[in-house]
Formats: C-alpha cells, structure tokens, sequence
C-alpha cells in the first residue's frame, strides 16, 4: 500500500520550503494530487 505525504512531510523529506514544494506541485514538476485546498504525494514517486 502506498504511503502518502503531505506538503510538509514532502518538504522535509526533499529539504525544500513547503511553499517550494506547492509550486512544484501546481507546475506539474512534482507529482501530486490535490484533495480540496491540500496537496497529497505518493512516497513512492517522490
């Protein structure tokens, strides 16, 4: 089963600024799925 992050868990993970990684997410550089207001990442992929 696929462990799934959110933007801070991924921000820490890649040592990124959680507002990096949402605008990787919006240009389609980070693969990602958005749930609402929220970002949500497969750890896997990442």
């Amino acid at each position: 089963m696929a462990e799934i992050m959110t933007t801070k868990e991924v921000a820490k993970y890649l040592k990124l600024h959680q507002i990096t990684i949402c605008k990787y997410a919006k240009e389609g550089k980070v693969p990602a799925i958005r749930i609402g207001r929220v970002w949500r990442f497969d750890k896997e992929i990442i």
